[in-house]
């Protein structure tokens, strides 16, 4: 995106014209450019495409119609707003350095915790185009760099408070990647530097990095961060303090529609054992960020817990615990994986099925079964404590 298509995107007929269309097929529209001699409609086809994505990730910025979306990866890659305040909501300081900008959704809410914001980026497409929305989104404490983060920091003056660091998981053939070594910039090259400099690290990284791989690979490691959204695990962070020589706390973080889980715990506490019991009256799942975050032992004994088999990651009790973080449900039932046994919890032949430390998958069971997915009733085939292989059948609590 060159800065004169950003000129032509921020004219006001243009604006209006994709605020008019914003719900119409994109596609269809470009098919019907002829109509629209005097207006880009390819590009502006694009606008409409992001700004509906935009439209649940970044709400506030959709809500700027001056804003200009970037199209496809980048759009896709950048932080949401909401795991963004959260992020936000880590750290303060005087001066925070990103160096990795991007288009720029981090930085701007890290932005308005510190006095003075440093945005870094080789891209420069991408930092005109920050440029452009942060001066309509008025983020005013905002300097820009339009260089690689390894020149920045051979070049700087005066170090920050925060460096915030969001690799790019892509490869020269534009695939996927997610190992640390993987990624752009190097961090064994950038972190040292970052050491000396004596301040905070935050590092953004894919929830598919394993997270003991990660810590090999990083030193000073303070908080392990382990974010979902509505228990859709989102990213990993890595808080990083140049003195800390402890190990890590993990804190998994599932953020909700108006509040957010959050369950703390260290490598300590995870060792220590838990209680073991049959099924009782409650059943609980923990959440994504809990089981990302290895919090199987922990999560147990902080809300007295039993588990149902060392590997099946599924607990109970026999009274309701309240506020637990995760799924928790009334066991109504303990059966066989059989179609006969089950039949008679089923009315509607309608089940969810879950499988945690079980010989099948769910397309096998309902193949077997014949049990459809859907209704009010939830099926958990799992491992107990004396080896059995039992489905658990249950109701929401």
């Amino acid at each position: 995106m060159s800065k004169a298509l950003i000129d032509t995107l921020s004219q006001p007929q243009v604006r209006q014209f994709i605020k008019a269309h914003l719900n119409e097929d994109p596609l269809a529209l470009v098919l019907k450019s002829a109509n629209y001699p005097d207006l880009p409609i390819r590009e502006i086809a694009g606008q409409i495409q992001s700004r509906k994505k935009a439209q649940s990730k970044l709400p506030e910025w959709f809500e700027n119609e001056e804003v200009i979306f970037p199209p496809g990866v980048s759009l896709e890659q950048c932080s949401s707003e909401i795991t963004a305040k959260y992020k936000a909501s880590l750290v303060e300081g005087k001066v925070v350095t990103d160096l990795t900008g991007g288009f720029g959704i981090d930085l701007y809410y890290l932005s308005k915790c510190f006095e003075q914001a440093n945005y870094v980026e080789q891209s420069e497409v991408l930092v005109s185009l920050a440029k452009y929305n942060y001066q309509k989104l008025e983020a005013k404490n905002v300097q820009f760099f339009n260089t690689t983060s390894e020149e920045y920091l051979s070049n700087e003056e005066a170090g920050s408070d925060l460096y915030y660091i969001d690799p790019a998981r892509r490869d020269g053939a534009n695939q996927k990647v997610f190992q640390i070594e993987d990624c752009t910039p190097d961090l064994s090259l950038i972190l040292p530097l970052l050491l000396e400099r004596k301040a905070e690290i935050l590092i953004k990284m894919s929830p598919l990095l394993d997270i003991h791989q990660a810590l090999a690979a990083l030193s000073h490691v303070k908080e392990i961060h382990v974010v979902s959204v509505r228990n859709e695990c989102k990213e990993l962070l890595f808080r990083i303090e140049p003195d800390f020589k402890e190990s890590p706390v993990r804190v998994a973080v599932n953020l909700l529609q108006g509040h957010t889980d959050t369950f703390e715990f260290s490598e300590h506490q995870e060792q220590e054992n838990p209680a073991f019991s049959q099924p009782l009256n409650y059943l609980y799942e923990p959440n994504a960020s809990i089981m990302k975050a290895g919090g199987f032992n922990s999560v147990a004994n902080a809300f007295g817990l039993s588990k149902l088999h060392r590997n099946s990651h599924l607990y109970t009790s026999d009274k309701l615990i309240e506020n637990f973080p995760g799924r928790a449900f009334h066991i109504e039932g303990i059966s066989a994986l059989s179609k006969k046994k089950l039949k008679s919890y089923l009315p509607q032949g309608k089940a969810n099925i879950t499988v945690r430390n079980y010989p099948m998958t769910v397309k096998e069971i309902r193949k077997k079964t014949g049990i459809k997915e859907g209704g009010d009733v939830f099926l958990f085939a799992t491992t107990l404590l004396d080896q059995g292989l039992k489905v658990l059948v249950c109701a929401k609590s």
